[in-house]
């Protein structure tokens, strides 16, 4: 029997982690998902479990080479990004994998603040806004201070996707796609690492920068696959959209954060983006990406446990409730509650200010959910849209596969064409891509993405 030639991609989410083998034409020939339990940093904290992690890796690969019908020939990571697995000289982990919703210490961020200019002017400049540990390269101003004996013994601050590279070549690199996720350590406007890495000693941590198209040999004896350096989740999954479309477009990549990105957008952030979320991140190849986020998978995934719990029902049900127009226009047309929003308070969430005893059913509380998530969403891409001209959205992951947020979402933009874009794990697809000419004989697919339009014309309904 002739092998199949495939492509391993681990593709790392705060909540679940994949593996997945596509062949040379981008298909998932087997997949598997798995979940660890969180553990506890020294402060109590819950973070990721990385020994579970490194683990999963190899024992992984051992399965795959239990499959004699697949020839690995390459092998790639993408992780959320905002966090490090800080290395000593023999590669070992020197602490836990911190959390990036774990609490910046205040006094320590006025310190930085006050060293290194204004929080405002500084956000210009990481093209971020201040986000605490989200802002990564905070975490290392953070372990230096708090740590000093730690941090000294710190061979490289490597982002995940990196470490996990790291795992199967021996080498430790960085890629520009993790260093330009809101991490406050790249200065967008000359393009190179911020001054204050090297006024805090910090950028000898930082590892070699490669190409994201880069690969590296494996380390093991007798293994002839290449393995990617890694990519952050966000960037790996506008790069099928890069690859299949010319025609200007925002991307909407919904899960545990929902991003609209627009990489045709090359206008400086202003200070309202900056209070509201937006910021720019590094794209594949190095150009810059304009981007907002919502935290809003999250909120999703919260507020359907209230709504379940309220009305006695499985949260699973809400993954296939269908859009019910007369209900949308309905609770649209009731204003007897407004939930107060104010500036810088996108993330919030409006939903869970609500009463549910307003509502007669759970599918009626479901819908205004939707339409409170819409709403916030269609600020948060507003943002990324404007002094651009762009004909279509693409919305990924998740929500698309929800007709009711796709439903309300072309309702709210009725003069583009808002397409749910079906394909096999864009995240890990953009992952396989990057490294498409280190593995694969074949020339690129153009069937990779399926879309699917959804009609704005009834756009009183948002």
């Amino acid at each position: 029997m002739e092998q199949i030639p495939v492509i391993a991609i681990f593709d790392v989410g705060k909540t679940n982690k994949k593996l997945f083998l596509f062949d040379e034409n981008y298909k998932i020939v087997f997949e598997r998902t798995a979940r660890f339990t969180e553990t506890h940093d020294e402060d109590g904290d819950p973070c990721e479990n990385l020994d579970s992690l490194r683990l999963s890796v190899f024992d992984s690969l051992r399965e795959i080479f239990k499959h004699k019908e697949f020839n690995l020939k390459a092998v790639n990571f993408s992780t959320y990004g905002a966090s490090f697995v800080y290395v000593d000289e023999e590669g070992r982990p020197l602490t836990p994998l911190y959390n990036y919703l774990k609490p910046y210490p205040p006094e320590l961020g006025k310190q930085f603040y006050e060293t290194y200019g204004d929080e405002a002017r500084f956000a210009h400049e990481t093209a971020s806004p201040t986000l605490g540990n989200l802002n990564s390269g905070l975490q290392l101003y953070r372990l230096k201070h708090q740590q000093p004996k730690v941090f000294k013994k710190i061979k490289y601050a490597l982002h995940l996707p990196q470490y996990m590279s790291y795992l199967l070549t021996g080498q430790m690199v960085t890629d520009l796609t993790s260093i330009g996720c809101h991490t406050a350590l790249w200065n967008f406007n000359r393009n190179t690492y911020h001054d204050w890495l090297t006024q805090e000693g910090i950028l000898p941590k930082m590892a070699p920068l490669k190409a994201a198209d880069s690969v590296l040999p494996s380390v093991f004896p007798g293994s002839t696959y290449s393995v990617g350096i890694g990519l952050h989740d966000s960037s790996a999954a506008l790069i099928p959209y890069l690859v299949s479309f010319n025609m200007p477009f925002v991307l909407i990549s919904t899960g545990t954060w929902s991003i609209s990105l627009n990489p045709f957008n090359q206008n400086p952030l202003t200070e309202e983006e900056l209070k509201n979320d937006c910021l720019n991140y590094l794209q594949y190849k190095g150009n810059t990406v304009k981007a907002s986020r919502l935290f809003t998978g999250y909120e999703y995934e919260q507020q359907i446990k209230r709504i379940g719990a309220h009305f006695n029902q499985d949260p699973i049900r809400y993954r296939i409730i269908n859009f019910d127009p007369a209900i949308a226009a309905r609770l649209q047309a009731q204003t007897t509650f407004q939930p107060k929003q104010q500036e810088g308070s996108l993330q919030q969430s409006v939903f869970e200010q609500r009463n549910l005893a307003d509502f007669a059913t759970d599918t009626e509380a479901y819908h205004q959910l939707m339409i409170d998530i819409v709403q916030q969403q269609v600020i948060s891409t507003g943002y990324v849209l404007r002094g651009c001209k762009i004909q279509r959205i693409f919305v990924d992951g998740g929500f698309s596969k929800n007709t009711v947020f796709m439903h309300l979402l072309a309702f709210a933009f009725p003069y583009l064409e808002v397409y749910a874009a079906s394909m096999a794990q864009a995240t890990a697809v953009g992952t396989a891509l990057a490294i498409h000419q280190a593995w694969n004989t074949k020339t690129l697919p153009h069937d990779l993405i399926e879309l699917k339009y959804y009609s704005g014309v009834q756009n009183e309904v948002v």
